[in-house]
């Protein structure tokens, strides 16, 4: 699986159309813990008591924030090495924004 963009994001289209592909997708992180963002790239909105962490190491659990609490951004995820951390007690969803697999877009180039 390709994580870069094959589809182009217009600008100023602002539907689920052939020229923006936003599917929104949401994350659920309990309490403390931590769940895996699955493969993709996502634009994160910023979420009060989350942390975007990534892998450092190739062996080993070593993690390291990315974005901290409360701060959004993009992330690319290989569905393993990156996650979501609640940093305080207590339910909290994330929203993401990432391409839409399922709109095509018609035009010259595509395949």
């Amino acid at each position: 699986m390709s994580l870069a963009l094959n589809k182009i994001i217009l600008a100023g289209a602002n539907a689920n159309s052939a020229g923006a592909y936003f599917l929104t997708t949401t994350f659920s992180v309990a309490n403390t813990t931590s769940t895996l963002v699955t493969a993709g790239t996502y634009l994160i909105a910023a979420t009060a008591n989350v942390n975007v962490e990534i892998q450092t190491a190739s062996t080993g659990n070593t993690w390291t924030t990315l974005l901290a609490n409360g701060t959004g951004g993009m992330v690319i995820s290989d569905g393993v090495n990156v996650r979501l951390t609640g940093t305080a007690a207590g339910a909290k969803t994330v929203t993401a924004l990432s391409v839409n697999p399922v709109a095509n877009a018609t035009g010259q180039f595509n395949t």
